[in-house]
């Protein structure tokens, strides 16, 4: 019993050290945590969704799920070969070009009116505190930090690893100009080293002036954050932003909900909507997009045409690597909605039309 014990308080040592790490930030404190008691979406001592959000979907146990990720994982959920990708130098863009470059799941970069901007960057390989997990798709890492040039507007939609990522947005800290991200992710990057000042942290439903002809409205989503056990002590974020020619939305993680509607009529209608298309499951449906369920979305945000990202880089889930794509081109062609499905790297126009290759099909 002795030795078990000692086994036992050991281990929980071990991993209470691991989690005083520098990736896994820092809960909000002091006027930043005031802030957010005053927020009328925190309630009960964390963030709320606009509707009641189960994590997971009703009559679903979290024993069911970690049975099936444990002993039930498709070998499918991963490409059969490498995936195709094109590198497009970001250094040397003509600065006349609108265009988004898609770094595979939910990062990219977009030059738009003379603007350098980049969302949600995922750059170091992988998904997880701990590196040898949750491993990029082999051919998706065409991009490192060295490939970024200097950003006017860094986004992030929501602390989860996917989509803020420890060493990438460290490695980048001095070529971003102005970060903006929901109430209490500032924690975290001032712990990285962010100067509070370049920092643009809101609540939903604020309008931000980042410079004339420039602006973003910070808008709902229906999802959840957290980097450790403890959820929902930071916001997650949609955007709308508005620049002298165009209008983008660009959607983060978020489950189907009404919100897509009234974004659409207060807002809308947008040039682009880009909005997550995989990542999901029956168990977990309020917190992700069901395919049949991402081009509703779209039409509901009154987008003349769409760009799915949140697929073909991780695993997060156990569908089928391209089964989003698949489902999601088919729905869309069936709806008369215009995608853009670029290859990793591949540099999409946002003004004019453009031909995409059903690339995905080469990779099993």
């Amino acid at each position: 019993m002795i030795i078990f014990l000692t086994i036992v308080v050991l281990i929980v040592t071990a991993i209470y050290v691991f989690m005083q790490g520098l990736q896994f930030g820092q809960a909000p404190q002091g006027e930043r945590l005031d802030k957010i008691h005053q927020s009328s979406n925190f309630m009960k001592g964390q963030f709320q969704n606009l509707s009641p959000t189960p994590g997971l979907t009703e009559g679903v146990s979290y024993y069911a799920v970690l049975k099936e990720f444990i002993f039930g994982k498709n070998k499918h959920r991963i490409p059969a070969k490498l995936l195709p990708s094109i590198k497009t130098d970001l250094f040397t863009l003509d600065p006349g070009k609108n265009l988004v470059v898609w770094f595979g799941h939910s990062s990219y970069f977009m030059q738009v009116d003379g603007k350098k901007i980049l969302v949600d960057p995922v750059l170091s390989g992988s998904a997880s505190p701990v590196n040898f997990t949750t491993r990029s798709f082999k051919g998706s890492d065409v991009y490192t930090t060295n490939d970024i040039p200097a950003i006017d507007y860094l986004f992030i939609s929501h602390d989860h690893w996917d989509h803020l990522d420890y060493q990438t947005v460290v490695r980048l800290r001095s070529k971003v100009s102005k970060v903006i991200c929901g109430l209490g992710v500032g924690q975290h990057l001032e712990k990285w080293g962010y100067q509070k000042d370049n920092i643009i942290e809101k609540d939903w439903n604020e309008t931000v002036i980042l410079e004339p002809g420039f602006m973003v409205n910070t808008l709902p989503a229906r999802h959840f954050s957290g980097r450790s056990f403890k959820r929902n002590g930071t916001l997650w974020m949609s955007y709308a932003l508005t620049t002298p020619l165009h209008k983008i939305y660009l959607g983060g993680d978020s489950g189907y909900d009404t919100h897509f509607k009234t974004i659409g009529n207060e807002h809308g209608p947008f040039d682009i909507a880009i909005l997550e298309c995989g990542q999901y499951d029956k168990s977990w449906k309020y917190i992700h997009m069901l395919p049949n369920e991402v081009v509703k979305a779209a039409k509901d945000l009154k987008a003349k045409k769409l760009m799915p990202v949140h697929w073909g880089k991780f695993s997060l889930s156990n569908h089928n690597w391209d089964d989003p794509i698949l489902q999601v081109s088919e729905i869309a062609m069936q709806n008369n909605m215009p995608l853009l499905t670029p290859q990793i790297g591949e540099a999409a126009d946002l003004d004019n039309d453009q031909q995409f290759t059903e690339w995905w099909k080469k990779s099993g």
